[in-house]
C-alpha cells in the first residue's frame, strides 16, 4: 500500500513552564515560521504571542474537567494539517515527553507516514521548584528525585503508581496533576513509611506572574490546601529539600510578563 504525501512535517515543541524567557530558540523560531499552531490550554499568553500572526492557530488544550479535543482528534487534526501545510507546530506545555502525551503523538504520526519531529521544553517539575528556591537535588539532603503524575489515564499499563516503591526509593518526588488526588497520595505516601513531619511544598502557575506556593508536612498539606483553596494547575514536591526553600527564596528569579 502506499504512503500518503505529506507536503508538511509536524514538530512537537515544548513550551516550557510559562515564563517565556524558558523558551526554546528553536521553539520561538518554529513559531515564527509556522502555518499551523495547535496549542494546548497551558501554554501563556506571551508565548503564544510568539506566533506567526498569519498563522492558523486552534486551541487543542486539556485541562482537567474542560477538553477543547479529544486526544484521536488532535492527533487527526495534525495529520490533516500536514497534507496542506509545510510547518504545523503541536505546542505543548512543559515538555512534550514528561506527561505531554508527546510521545503517543509522534507514534501515530509516524504510523501515518508523517515526517515529525521533538523539540524539547523545559518541565515545571524542575522549573516551579527553582523559581521559589527548593533545588530538587542536594549533596546533604537528596542524591535522589521522582517525577510521577498524579492523575493517571484510564486503562492504562498498570492499575495505580507504585507508591510504595516510590516513598522508599526516592529521597525526593516531584508530583504533576496531583492536587486533586492530594489526599490519597500522601495517604499513600506516609503508609509506605515517610514520616508525617517530611516537607512538601505545592506550586501552581509556577515561573509566572500568577506564581504562589503553599509549604507544609505530609500531616498538614491537604488541611492547608483546604483551608486556603489552593487550586491546580500544581506539582508537589515531597523531601527534605523543601526545607531549603526558606534559605535559597530569598535568590528568586525575575519573571518575565
Amino acid at each position: 500500500m502506499n504512503q500518503p504525501n505529506y507536503l508538511g512535517k509536524v514538530y512537537l515543541v515544548g513550551a516550557g513552564p510559562g515564563d517565556p524567557g524558558l523558551f526554546t530558540l528553536k521553539g520561538k523560531t518554529l513559531l515564527e515560521y509556522a502555518d499551523v499552531v495547535i496549542y494546548d490550554a497551558l501554554v501563556s499568553a506571551p508565548i503564544l504571542a510568539m506566533i506567526n500572526p498569519n498563522a492558523e492557530k486552534i486551541n487543542g488544550g486539556k485541562r482537567r474537567g474542560r477538553h477543547s479535543l479529544p486526544q484521536e482528534q488532535t492527533t487527526q487534526l495534525l495529520i490533516e494539517k500536514a497534507k496542506t501545510h509545510a510547518v504545523v507546530v503541536r505546542l505543548k506545555g512543559g515538555d512534550p515527553f514528561v506527561f505531554g502525551r508527546g510521545g503517543e503523538e509522534m507514534e501515530d504520526l509516524i504510523q501515518a507516514g508523517v515526517s515529525v519531529e521533538v523539540v524539547p521544553g523545559i518541565t515545571s517539575g524542575i522549573a516551579a521548584p527553582a523559581y521559589i528556591g527548593i533545588p530538587l537535588t542536594h549533596r546533604q539532603y537528596s542524591s535522589s528525585v521522582t517525577f510521577v503524575t498524579g492523575h493517571e489515564a484510564v486503562g492504562k499499563y498498570r492499575p495505580e503508581v507504585n507508591w510504595q516503591a516510590i516513598a522508599q526509593g526516592s529521597e525526593t518526588i516531584v508530583i504533576y496533576m496531583g492536587v486533586h488526588n492530594l489526599g490519597n497520595i500522601v495517604a499513600h505516601v506516609i503508609a509506605a513509611g515517610r514520616s508525617p513531619d517530611t516537607p512538601v511544598a505545592l506550586i501552581r502557575w509556577g515561573t509566572t506572574p500568577q506564581q504562589d506556593y503553599l509549604v507544609g508536612t505530609l500531616e498538614t498539606i491537604v488541611q492547608q490546601v483546604e483551608a486556603t483553596g489552593f487550586e491546580a494547575p500544581a506539582i508537589a514536591v515531597i523531601g527534605d529539600v523543601v526545607n531549603l526553600q526558606q534559605i535559597l527564596s530569598q535568590c528568586q528569579p525575575i519573571i518575565l510578563s
